[in-house]
């Protein structure tokens, strides 16, 4: 079974999330690559996936703004 095709990067980050990065990455036994792997991939998902898109926001803020009276009555 071959590993996936890797690409190098340079970036940098505070102190503190590598810090966070090797700690969970020693706990777990894994290679800290791994774990940063991980962490870019959930948040790749996070963004595309669970941020409401902008017209689904708006149309939201307008509702509120229309109807905040009615929904603060059901609210109740």
């Amino acid at each position: 079974m071959s590993s996936p095709a890797r690409e190098k990067f340079s970036s940098q980050a505070a102190p503190e999330v590598l810090a966070a990065l090797r700690q969970i990455a020693e706990s777990q036994g894994r290679q800290f690559q791994s774990v940063l792997d991980e962490a870019l991939r959930d948040y790749i998902d996070r963004q595309q996936t669970e941020r409401p898109r902008r017209h689904a926001m708006a149309a939201f803020a307008s509702s509120l703004e229309e109807f905040d009276n009615l929904y603060r009555e059901l609210a109740k």
